[in-house]
């Protein structure tokens, strides 16, 4: 029709060109269909980021232009760590809003309308709020909590031990005061820990004081990462480092509280026992084996006790330092680890764990 009306090459239309219907309706609606995502890891790039948002999107239901990819472009500003995600349709950029506060390469991620979005024009060209039936669930997101949990003092806690109970994670985070807000992000299915969560703490001021105590901490066999979810981390200022100490020291208690329960065996390990020197000496090696089984047997029907000895060519053999010993029932390994753990023996505070039997009848006496 374009070509009929005015010819290319001829009168004074002749040298301009002609913009195809889509490509006008995309340019004009370009600032509907554009998604701010900020707080980017250094690790994204343009195809991780389109290839996450497409499927968290179709996992939500987000998608309503027809099969396919809802990101059709983006583009990353890493200095500043931020992207420009344009989807396919006014409709899918709406549905997107829902997805602020998700978890993008292990942090959670801003997800905003960008500078240039006009909300007045841009209601004339579809929906401007998510669909209320979305599937946030779907992707760890719950409406109301954790994308409820808005503002700059926003915490995300991340590395949460799978076995950590709500209460026992509210418990550590109120250790630096009440919560306005709390999420524990869990698995749609199974109802489990997915080792993440946001909160909000009533007094504002302990925001930093809270991230800088527990980020980096060890907790079993992870490693949290607690901070503002919405922007770096924030160093506390000088009149809040007394608060600071004293939450740290709290923290260290709750540390010990939330380890997870003992494996009990019927074989307890003692270290801070022995020295190596002290095993060197024939006459002094049965002392101590002697003073041990007396007071190990006052715990119940003492099997075995072993303590590993250096070779004769100087040399540490696997446990050497160590004090192993067996029980002929749990009840008896129970009360002498209990009994001995913390006690003075030599001058030395006694550490005293459960240490298992399998290893210990295989003489791998090394943790």
């Amino acid at each position: 029709m374009f070509p009929n009306m005015f010819p290319l090459g001829t009168g004074q239309f002749g040298a301009l060109p002609v913009m195809p219907v889509q490509a006008m309706t995309q340019q004009a609606t370009r600032h509907a269909r554009r998604v701010y995502v900020g707080g980017l890891p250094p690790i994204a790039n343009e195809q991780s980021v389109a290839t996450f948002f497409s499927q968290v999107m179709a996992a939500i239901g987000g998608n309503t232009a027809g099969p396919g990819d809802a990101v059709v472009n983006v583009y990353i500003n890493h200095e500043k760590k931020f992207a420009f995600v344009e989807m396919r349709s006014v409709e899918e950029a709406s549905n997107a809003m829902a997805l602020d506060g998700i978890i993008f390469e292990g942090a959670p991620v801003k997800v905003r309308r960008p500078s240039d979005y006009n909300p007045s024009l841009a209601a004339t060209l579809g929906p401007s709020q998510p669909n209320p039936n979305l599937n946030l669930a779907a992707v760890g997101l719950t409406p109301g909590s954790a994308g409820g949990l808005e503002g700059p003092d926003r915490i995300f806690v991340g590395g949460l031990p799978y076995y950590f109970t709500e209460a026992q994670i509210r418990e550590l985070l109120e250790s630096f005061g009440a919560l306005r807000g709390f999420d524990l992000v869990k698995d749609r299915e199974t109802g489990n820990s997915k080792g993440y969560a946001f909160c909000v703490y009533q007094d504002l001021s302990v925001t930093d004081i809270a991230c800088a105590a527990l980020n980096g901490i060890k907790m079993g066999d992870k490693t949290l990462t607690v901070r503002r979810a919405n922007q770096g981390t924030n160093q506390p200022k000088p009149e809040q480092e007394n608060v600071l100490l004293h939450a740290q020291q709290q923290i260290a208690l709750q540390r010990l509280m939330l380890q997870p329960p003992p494996v009990v065996t019927k074989v307890v390990c003692l270290t801070q026992v022995v020295t190596v020197d002290e095993l060197k000496d024939d006459d002094e090696y049965e002392d101590i084996l002697e003073d041990i089984r007396m007071e190990a047997g006052k715990f119940g029907q003492l099997v075995n006790v072993v303590i590993p000895r250096p070779r004769p060519d100087g040399e540490n053999a696997p446990g050497v330092g160590k004090v192993f010993l067996e029980y002929a029932d749990t009840e008896g390994s129970s009360k002498a680890r209990a009994g001995m753990n913390g006690r003075k023996f030599g001058g030395n505070h006694v550490v005293a764990v459960f240490f298992p039997e399998n290893k210990f009848s295989q003489g791998e006496y090394d943790d």
